[in-house]
């Protein structure tokens, strides 16, 4: 199943409120990302019928292991992308933004493209 932004969006989020504070619920991801609790719950029901989350009868969410490759997936462009921008004079902040939308749209050959010559540089 092909997952929108905001899937890959909150995948991500999980992970590094995962790597962040150990065990990651709802509430903390509508806290980072800034939305309401009912529209992170209605996203997270829908990650989980979806394969991409486990939920916990204690609210702790967990990534399945197609959640994890996506979220990593995610991950590692933004950090990249982030990186790179910032390294040809975009400021961090105007380049950690672009690099969330960008994330989401270069295709797998130009993202690979992109990594070989930034870890060149």
């Amino acid at each position: 199943m092909h997952l929108h932004q905001s899937g890959e969006d909150y995948l991500e989020t999980i992970l590094v409120l995962r790597q962040e504070k150990g065990a990651v619920r709802s509430v903390d991801v509508a806290q980072r990302l800034g939305y309401s609790k009912p529209s992170i719950s209605r996203a997270m029901s829908i990650l989980r019928a979806d394969g991409y989350i486990e939920m916990e009868r204690s609210g702790a969410i967990t990534l399945t292991e197609e959640g994890e490759r996506v979220a990593r997936t995610m991950y590692e462009r933004h950090k990249l992308l982030t990186r790179w921008l910032t390294s040809i004079g975009v400021s961090p902040e105007v380049a950690a933004n672009d690099a969330c939308r960008m994330e989401h749209a270069l295709s797998t050959e130009t993202f690979a493209c992109i990594k070989r010559h930034v870890e060149e540089e």
